[in-house]
């Protein structure tokens, strides 16, 4: 499939040949919701911890005698029934991750890449590199095209000039080839993809 490139300053740059197997799939919300799963679940710290009755704070004393009181039997106050006392079977700290085949996770991608493609929210730009680190000029010039919550993906590598220049605009996020992910490129409304990346991309998913 054919798509136009542009430059920075919205001018034309001619066309680029983007591959079917990549760009041109029927997206399937199965896959992509299997790879965002396992992307959310992996990321996710884990850290959520409660105390046992082994772990709170109270004596560990028999509260009263056994019989004779007309109340239920207790041990001490540290039994989940209690107020303050130890949760019963609550969180302790533990991977949420699981495992995804990795051609699952490429043809994640493929299809995320598509789903722009399809919806017309892909944009091919020339090059991102710039003289000088200069955020106001870059901010104008995503403001005149249209790019509110973007994403862009360059090479191997970002310029430099460029990642500084980008660090600070709302809404704009820019990553190099290998960080290309599915969840960041659905939450977006627009993926940009220089040319160099449309290369690199071409390269690590076949």
């Amino acid at each position: 499939m054919k798509l136009d490139v542009i430059k920075l300053d919205g001018g034309s740059a001619g066309t680029v040949d983007l591959d079917e197997a990549l760009f041109g799939l029927e997206p399937r919300a199965d896959i992509l919701h299997r790879v965002v799963r396992w992307q959310r679940n992996n990321a996710q710290a884990g850290t959520h911890k409660v105390k046992t009755r082994s772990e709170t704070s109270y004596s560990t004393k028999k509260i009263y005698r056994q019989k004779g009181t007309g109340g239920a039997r207790h041990g001490d106050r540290n039994a989940p029934i209690f107020r303050k006392g130890g949760v019963y079977k609550g969180p302790t700290p533990r991977s949420h991750g699981h495992d995804l085949p990795k051609k699952f996770r490429k043809l994640g991608l493929r299809h995320a890449l598509s789903a722009k493609a399809a919806a017309g929210e892909l944009v091919v730009l020339d090059s991102i590199a710039l003289d000088a680190p200069k955020t106001s000029a870059l901010a104008r010039q995503v403001k005149e095209l249209g790019w509110k919550r973007a994403l862009i993906i360059d090479g191997a590598s970002v310029d430099e000039n460029f990642a500084k220049a980008a660090r600070n605009i709302e809404g704009l996020d820019v990553l190099p080839t290998m960080g290309a992910n599915v969840y960041d490129i659905l939450k977006r409304d627009t993926l940009v993809i220089t040319k160099a990346g449309v290369e690199a991309l071409e390269a690590r998913l076949k």
